[in-house]
């Protein structure tokens, strides 16, 4: 399995537009983050984790030619606002499926009606297949079982996604003990981790290097990523030896 980060970054973006932050100001290109997205690939499918507004420049850089079907973790525009660039992949392949919570299904359909109204869809909009997840019922995408990782992003639902030892969780502020039972055994975590002051919807990265003590993972990725966490390198330099801070473009195999 490969798993490609589109974007790393929380809702703006770094830079922030019109900041004079240091981080926003950064020649670093770790320090430049697109909204957060991953490309999960294995076999000869991809899957998409959420499509926020950046995703067409996404996927033009990472190259990818063909999505086999997307997991929305929630309904917030930075995870959701690039769907109608799904239709250049619709025109290649035809129907694609997206999966997600009913509440997550419904609200698409009312922001984008024009997609999923067949009375009033536009002819050139993308042809996409709602599938609903259920809470603690596994689904199968392609050849594999997934297992969906409820959470509450404040007091919104949202859900993460575990393929075989691999899991992405963003937007988290609290988790129940039955949820992180899900997670034993992983080999790769991907995590939130907005800044280091508190946050109320959020982990701060004092929450999330306490979450992954309980997970365990081999290895975790941090993401969800706002400048006010600081320089990649600097914050880099002091996290354990088996997290890392997630960047744009990063690849990492399974």
């Amino acid at each position: 399995m490969k798993v490609t980060f589109l974007g790393t970054g929380t809702s703006t973006g770094i830079p922030l537009i019109g900041s004079d932050h240091p981080v926003c100001q950064s020649s670093n290109e770790k320090d430049k983050r697109l909204r957060s997205s991953v490309l999960i690939q294995w076999d000869n499918y991809s899957y998409i984790i959420d499509t926020g507004p950046d995703f067409r420049q996404q996927m033009l850089r990472s190259k990818c030619n063909r999505i086999d079907g997307v997991l929305y973790t929630h309904e917030h525009s930075d995870h959701t606002s690039g769907i109608d660039d799904l239709r250049a992949f619709c025109f290649k392949q035809g129907e694609i499926p997206i999966y997600g919570h009913k509440r997550v299904i419904d609200n698409l359909f009312n922001r984008f009606e024009y997609i999923f109204n067949k009375e009033k869809k536009y002819a050139g909009a993308p042809k996409l297949k709602p599938i609903e997840i259920t809470e603690n019922k596994n689904f199968k995408i392609s050849n594999l079982i997934i297992t969906p990782i409820s959470y509450l992003h404040a007091k919104l639902q949202v859900y993460g996604y575990r393929f075989n030892d691999f899991a992405y969780l963003t937007d988290m502020k609290t988790i129940e003990d039955v949820e992180i039972n899900k997670l034993d055994n992983l080999k790769v975590l991907v995590l939130n981790c907005i800044k280091i002051e508190p946050h109320y919807s959020h982990l701060n990265l004092e929450e999330a290097l306490k979450l992954i003590r309980l997970i365990k993972p081999k290895k975790t990725y941090l993401t969800h990523i706002s400048h006010m966490l600081g320089f990649h390198e600097e914050v880099q330099n002091n996290l354990p030896e088996d997290v890392f801070l997630a960047f744009d473009g990063l690849e990492i195999e399974l």
